[in-house]
């Protein structure tokens, strides 16, 4: 084997791949950042490489989330039972009066840093100032998704429409060859986005090998829009603009019939289940199971801590797992081991990044977070996979590495002072809350 630089321990290494397999009393060896070799600890010589002794924890890959608007951190808690449509308008109201480049800055912050401390490694994101987004992913140290906005009203950014498309080349050639930005183009939604700006969006991303991502399908009042409007439902209207592909994912999809869920499986579009949203905004249950069935890649996101409050992609991982059970009257309809793939392998394979994300496998990058399972809601486990999915919960999260590099160790986030994060938001609390006054 490879001379080391890291060697971690632990009582079990979930590692997520194809198979789902678990070691136990596992090691991982890593140098340069990478997975050189995963096994048994009796099989792994330490040599002189850094020793993690993760005694007790749960060593796995990072969670990716896939679908999230960490800027709306700052509004958190803000606007509460309404459905979508209404809700979205205050949302705007409430944005338009506070954001700017500083203040989209310390919202990524505060929602980046929210889930490195839960875990989370990798975050597709859709927000206004995408560069801020990346700054302040860079400096906590997190992987980000994210890119220009399209957005066909006046946007939030001071924007319109006609210079969207400028941003978003220039966006891509601010990140280009990053390692941790995966860049593409980020159309809010088929009816908020003109059929000539989605495709616009997509000519581009697929120009520079980038990814499409939009909100698709959310509520049924969305489809109803659409209908009036172009006599055909959202995906249909994507299809119709050839705006479906692997090169693209669609957060939501709640309300789809047997004939989109076809399109989409034919198509090897991707799609983020946003569960706490939904249910807090009344938007529906997805169809998951039968998203399943199609062969479809089903991820899994948090939405904006706007919409749930928090963002928690362990809650997100359990409520993938328990709700579809009880809308099918099937309590096999989505099993342990596919909800733990929707938050980690799934949405490496959804950014075009499964051959190095994803799973602890030799070759990969060493993004991985261990668990401590020395608490009474881990006594006694029988499962890590079932414990991870049903029981584990992001209090439980002591250490995150992101390429080797650890950014959380004994539950303190490294490349941050959370403390002076709150102050900071807490400080716009009155402006924001007169806002929409």
């Amino acid at each position: 084997m490879p001379r080391s630089d890291l060697v971690v321990r632990a009582a079990y290494v979930v590692t997520c791949d194809d198979a789902m397999t678990v070691i136990t009393d596992g090691a991982v060896a890593i140098r340069d950042g990478r997975i050189i070799a995963v096994g048994p600890a009796s099989t792994l010589p330490v040599g002189d490489a850094e020793l993690v002794e993760a005694k007790g924890r749960i060593l796995m890959p990072g969670l990716i989330n896939m679908h999230c608007h960490a800027g709306d951190s700052l509004f958190r808690g803000l606007i509460e039972n309404l459905p979508l449509e209404p809700w979205l308008q205050t949302v705007w109201k409430a944005e338009r009066a506070i954001l700017n480049p500083a203040t989209c800055r310390l919202g990524a912050e505060l929602g980046l840093a929210e889930l490195l401390l839960s875990g989370v490694t990798t975050v597709m994101d859709m927000f206004w100032f995408p560069e801020e987004t990346v700054r302040a992913a860079k400096a906590l140290g997190v992987r980000i998704a994210t890119g220009g906005i399209f957005f066909d009203p006046p946007g939030m950014d001071g924007h319109l429409a006609d210079r969207r498309l400028a941003d978003a080349t220039a966006f891509f050639d601010a990140v280009e060859d990053d390692p941790f930005v995966f860049p593409g183009c980020l159309p809010h939604g088929t009816y908020t986005v003109s059929p000539e700006h989605l495709q616009n969006a997509a000519r581009l991303s697929r120009s520079r090998g980038g990814f499409w991502c939009t909100h698709a399908a959310e509520t049924m009042a969305e489809q109803t829009t659409m209908i009036e409007r172009y006599g055909r439902r959202v995906i249909v209207h994507l299809a119709d603009l050839d705006l479906l592909g692997p090169d693209v994912v669609l957060a939501h999809c709640v309300h789809l019939d047997e004939a989109e869920i076809g399109l989409l499986a034919a198509s090897g579009t991707h799609v983020v289940h946003n569960p706490m949203s939904n249910l807090k905004l009344a938007s529906g249950f997805a169809p998951v199971p039968a998203l399943l069935a199609a062969g479809i890649n089903v991820t899994l996101g948090t939405d904006g801590a706007i919409s749930g409050n928090d963002l928690d992609m362990w809650l997100s991982m359990r409520l993938a797992a328990t709700l579809h059970k009880a809308t099918t009257g099937n309590a096999a309809a989505v099993t342990t081991s596919e909800a733990l793939a929707m938050a980690t392998r799934n949405g490496a394979r959804a950014l075009g990044a499964g051959d190095r994300l994803g799973s602890i496998e030799v070759g990969k990058e060493a993004d991985f977070i261990l668990v401590d399972i020395n608490k009474l809601h881990a006594a006694p486990m029988f499962d890590p996979v079932t414990h991870l999915v049903y029981s584990a919960g992001r209090g439980d999260v002591t250490d995150v590495f992101v390429a080797g590099r650890r950014v959380v160790e004994a539950g303190r986030l490294l490349t941050a002072d959370v403390g002076a994060l709150v102050v900071k938001a807490g400080a716009l609390r009155q402006a924001i809350a007169a806002s929409i006054a």
